[in-house]
C-alpha cells in the first residue's frame, strides 16, 4: 500500500494542508509541537477509525471550530482508492466514506488501508502490562480479519453489562441470579472466537519474530544478544491446562463457560468479571526466561523491534504481499545507531512516514523530506 496524498482541515493544529508522498521513506522534520504527529494521527484515523493517543474525538477538531475533515488517497496492489473522514466538535457522529460510499458502522472502515504505526510507547511491549500487549493484538488482527474487531465490539459490550450486573448483586440478587448465566454463555462465545484468533497470530508471528530477532542480532558488533532464541506464546486462563485448545472454539468457549458460571461468587467479592480475554497476554521469553525480568533492556528494544516488523510481514502475507503503510513517530530518536540501521534497512521497498527533529545520517539519502512549521508541510 501507498499513501499518494494526505489532506486534512481543522484538524488539531492543522487548519488546512494536502501532503503527497513518495515510495520508500517520508520525513516529517520540525520542531516539537509544530505538528509532525498529528499529521501521522490523521492517517492512522483513515486506517483506524480511532486516534493512537489517548484523546476525546471532539479534541481532534482544532480550536473554535466545528468539525474536520481528513482525505486519504491511497493506492494497494488493484487500484487508486479514497478515504474520508468528517468530525464533529459537537454530538453529530462523524461521517466515514469509503470510495465516495457512506459507511454505516466503523468496522467497515478497518482493513480497508492498513498500517502499522511505530512509536517510543511500544518499546515497551515487553515491560510494559499485559494490556498494552493486548491492545497490539487488537490493532493487528482487526485489519486482517473484520469478524474479530465486530466480536471484539460485542465482547466489550457484553463485559460492560456482565460487570453491572455483578456490582449490583448483592442489592438485587433475584436479577443477578436469573440473568448472570445468559451474560456469562454470551461472553463465553465472544471470547472463544477472540481468544482462538489472538493464539493463531501469536504462533504465527513467534516463528517471525524469532528469525527477526536473529537477524538484528547478527547485525551488532560483538553480539551479546546472539544465539538467545526469543518465544511468544498466548497466555489465556481458559487454557491454563491444555494450550491445545486455543484452535478449537467450541473447547475455549466451554472452558470459559466453566469458569464464568461456577465462580460467580468470587467474582461478586471483586465486584467485576475475573475470567475473559481483557485478562489475557502474551508471554514473552528469551531462552526460556521470561524477558521482561531477564532480558537486557537492549534486548527488550529488539523484541519490541521484532514484534512491529513481523506485524507488517503478517499483514502483507494475508494479502498477496501487499505491505502495510510504517508509521514512525519519533521512535529513531529512542533506537542505538544499530538498531536504527536495521530498521531502514528492513524498510526497503515500503513506504515509511516518519516524524523527527533531528535528521539523522543514517535517514538522510534518498528521502521525501517534508519540514513541518505550524501545523504546515512544505516539501
Amino acid at each position: 500500500m501507498v499513501i499518494k496524498k494526505i489532506s486534512a482541515a481543522d484538524f488539531r493544529n492543522i487548519e488546512s494542508c494536502s501532503v503527497e508522498l513518495t515510495r520508500g521513506v517520508n520525513v516529517l522534520a520540525g520542531d516539537n509541537a509544530q505538528g509532525k504527529t498529528n499529521l501521522l494521527e490523521a492517517i492512522y484515523f483513515t486506517a483506524l477509525g480511532k486516534s493512537f493517543r489517548p484523546v476525546k474525538e471532539a479534541e481532534l477538531v482544532r480550536f473554535g471550530c466545528e468539525g474536520a475533515r481528513l482525505e486519504n488517497v491511497f493506492e494497494d496492489s488493484v487500484r487508486e482508492q479514497r478515504i474520508s473522514v468528517r468530525l464533529s466538535s459537537g454530538r453529530a457522529k462523524r461521517v466515514v466514506e469509503h470510495n465516495g460510499i457512506k459507511l454505516s458502522r466503523m468496522s467497515e472502515l478497518v482493513g480497508q488501508f492498513r498500517v502499522v504505526l511505530f512509536c517510543p510507547e511500544h518499546l515497551s511491549l515487553v515491560q510494559g502490562g499485559p494490556e498494552m500487549r493486548r491492545n497490539y493484538l487488537n490493532v493487528a488482527i482487526s485489519q486482517l480479519r473484520p469478524m474479530y474487531l465486530r466480536s471484539l465490539q460485542r465482547y466489550n459490550q457484553i463485559l460492560k453489562e456482565r460487570n453491572s450486573l455483578i456490582r449490583r448483586a448483592e442489592e438485587d440478587r433475584r436479577t443477578f441470579d436469573a440473568t448472570i448465566d445468559f451474560w456469562s454463555e454470551q461472553l463465553a462465545e465472544e471470547a472463544a472466537r477472540i481468544t482462538c484468533a489472538r493464539a493463531e497470530y501469536v504462533r504465527r508471528a513467534d516463528g517471525l519474530v524469532a528469525e527477526i530477532f536473529a537477524d538484528m542480532s547478527s547485525c551488532f558488533p560483538n553480539a551479546t544478544e546472539g544465539g538467545e532464541v526469543p518465544k511468544l506464546e498466548y497466555a489465556s486462563r481458559a487454557a491454563q491446562d491444555d494450550e491445545s485448545i486455543l484452535s478449537d472454539v467450541g473447547a475455549v468457549r466451554d472452558k470459559y463457560l466453566e469458569l464464568l458460571t461456577t465462580r460467580k461468587e468470587r467474582e461478586i467479592l471483586a465486584g467485576s468479571t475475573l475470567y475473559g480475554v481483557h485478562r489475557d497476554d502474551i508471554k514473552i521469553s528469551l531462552c526460556g526466561r521470561p524477558a521482561r525480568i531477564f532480558a537486557s533492556q537492549g534486548q527488550q528494544r529488539s523484541l519490541a523491534l521484532a514484534m512491529k516488523l513481523a506485524e507488517g510481514d503478517i499483514s502483507a502475507a494475508d494479502f498477496g504481499g501487499d505491505m502495510p503503510v510504517f508509521l514512525f513517530d519519533d521512535v529513531l530518536s529512542e533506537l542505538d545507531a544499530h538498531r536504527r540501521a536495521y530498521l531502514m534497512e528492513k524498510m526497503d521497498s515500503r513506504q515509511v512516514i516518519m516524524s523527527t527533529c533531528e535528521l539523522s545520517q543514517d535517514v538522510s539519502a534518498g528521502i521525501n523530506l517534508i519540514k513541518v512549521e505550524g501545523g504546515r508541510y512544505f516539501s
